[in-house]
């Protein structure tokens, strides 16, 4: 039977009432760009993420973008993130002119290493005052490192933002206890495309924060600057939330712990049927509850191309998350890395392969995906 990496319409099926009955409501009060709808998803999102304020905004790059904008980042500013993880993490940081840092993974969580994060300020003791913030990415679901992230920081008195795009409702079990993703830095960044747990029908996105002052700001930003209306304080952009969206992503949000449960089972049950197998599953840093699992990336050491080939003939849904690493993008050529400045990045990009993880998941149908993995082999 097809298998597809992600099956949109098992969701949309199961909640087509009470998404039909959102979608009337907002049509009927002609109020679609912000609005009641999105003040009732920021006011449930702060609460959900632990922090005190949370800006919706137009898309989950948005969300990034306004960030470093909040931060008055500018050219020549350094801004450290990771090469391993969509392009938008270090395509804002472009577009606004100031310089994409990159620092390796750590192999086994494919998060931004803070052993080599350590290094970098080490031996970059010239460049440390151009350093504006740290970007680490809570990858497939599952932190960084974030205490070692956040003590680097501090020393340095560095802004962190996080892109938890991947990671809402993951968890961070601190020294100081249990924190979401997207609480532990100054700014927290969210997506809410399609595809995501928390998946709008459209695009979407989401910036948290507990500074008051930045929440304002970033209130402002997301509306060309505006505030009160026509009045313009600072430059900003169209990057505001529609009302559509925000009533979708009320409906579902109530459903969103339960969808992370059967994802963390679904990735059990593949963890014990790869266990002394040539996959190796990914790797857990943490309790399983702390890992949300956007994607459950498998790292395959031998012939990962020919496995996505029979898979792909054999109608079972399967991704490279990423090909290449930012090093390795022509648009980034100018920033003067060479292959292999990044190993574990690269290895990744080389030997991941991501396989269904989305809740309505049968183990029928996971039964199918371990049995055609092994059979390959």
């Amino acid at each position: 039977m097809p298998i597809p990496l992600l099956d949109l319409k098992a969701q949309l099926d199961a909640l087509r009432p009470e998404l039909l009955q959102a979608l009337t409501e907002v049509l009927d009060s002609t109020q679609y760009i912000m609005g009641e709808k999105v003040k009732e998803l920021e006011h449930k999102l702060a609460e959900y993420c632990e922090v005190g304020y949370a800006i919706g905004v137009s898309s989950g790059t948005d969300a990034l973008l306004m960030a470093l904008m909040a931060l008055d980042v500018e050219v020549g500013d350094l801004i450290i993130t990771t090469p391993y993880s969509f392009f938008a993490t270090a395509g804002v940081i472009a577009r606004l002119k100031a310089t994409p840092v990159l620092v390796d993974i750590e192999a086994r969580t494919f998060n931004l290493s803070p052993e080599h994060l350590r290094e970098w300020f080490k031996h970059h003791p010239n460049q440390i005052k151009k350093v504006k913030a740290i970007l680490p990415v809570h990858l497939f679901g599952q932190c960084a490192d974030m205490d070692p992230i956040l003590a680097i920081a501090r020393q340095y008195d560095i802004a962190v933002i996080e892109d938890a795009a991947q990671a809402i409702g993951a968890r961070y079990p601190s020294r100081t206890g249990v924190h979401r993703a997207g609480s532990l830095g100054l700014l927290g960044c969210f997506s809410f495309f399609p595809s995501k747990n928390l998946g709008a029908i459209g695009d979407g996105g989401l910036v948290v924060t507990s500074d008051s002052a930045l929440a304002e700001k970033l209130t402002k930003l997301r509306n060309h600057g505006s505030y009160p209306k026509y009045y313009h304080s600072l430059i900003g952009g169209n990057f505001r939330l529609d009302a559509i969206q925000a009533a979708v992503l009320l409906v579902k949000l109530p459903y969103l712990d339960s969808w992370h449960s059967a994802r963390q089972q679904h990735a059990a049950y593949y963890d014990r049927a790869f266990a002394n197998t040539i996959v190796q599953p990914p790797y857990l840093a943490y309790p399983r509850e702390c890992h949300i699992y956007n994607q459950y990336v498998t790292t395959i050491p031998e012939r990962r191309d020919d496995l996505r080939r029979y898979l792909q003939d054999n109608q079972i849904g399967q991704e490279v998350y990423y090909p290449l690493s930012f090093h390795e993008q022509p648009c980034f050529r100018y920033l003067g890395y060479r292959r292999g400045d990044f190993p574990a990045s690269e290895y990744a990009a080389a030997h991941s392969l991501a396989l269904p993880i989305y809740p309505e998941l049968t183990e029928a149908m996971q039964a199918e995906v371990v049995e055609k993995i092994l059979k390959f082999y």
